[in-house]
């Protein structure tokens, strides 16, 4: 079981869309990304987003490819300037949940799971890139299980 963590894909700028829609590359990247986990068969329970247009296309896109029943969820919490250890309390492994959200919010909570502070950098997260954590065994200690990114370098 696992938790997966998405910035939402390549946004346009708010000269371009008011609510800030995804790009076409930004379209495209979620894509390739979803395509890729579809291909090791990633298991996505609920996919979570924030109000925030752009993660709402992200998470669809996402479904799309991962998600059988389709069950995609807005939820307040996961904005770029939210209380990260408040959210971090609701956290589960148990059921493979994805959350699409917005930074610095998920690199914060991922270095607050991982290393129990939102002050260091334990991963950098790129636009439409998911990051896989697990918990070790009878433990509430977070690690990095693997990552997905559009770019390598």
């Amino acid at each position: 079981m696992a938790l997966y963590l998405v910035q939402h894909g390549n946004a346009l700028s708010k000269d371009q869309d008011p609510q800030q829609g995804l790009t076409e590359t930004g379209i495209d990247e979620v894509k390739l990304i979803a395509q890729v986990a579809k291909g090791y068969k990633v298991p996505v329970g609920t996919i979570f987003h924030s109000e925030k247009k752009r993660a709402g296309q992200t998470a669809e896109l996402l479904s799309a490819a991962l998600q059988t029943d389709k069950n995609i969820q807005e939820i307040a919490g996961i904005k770029a300037l939210d209380d990260v250890k408040v959210f971090a309390t609701t956290l589960s492994n148990a059921d493979n949940t994805m959350y699409v959200g917005h930074l610095p919010f998920m690199e914060k909570l991922t270095s607050y799971l991982v290393a129990g502070s939102m002050d260091l950098t334990v991963f950098k997260f790129q636009n439409g890139g998911i990051v896989c954590l697990d918990q070790i065994s009878d433990s509430e200690t977070w690690f990095i299980k693997w990552t997905l990114m559009p770019h390598i370098s």
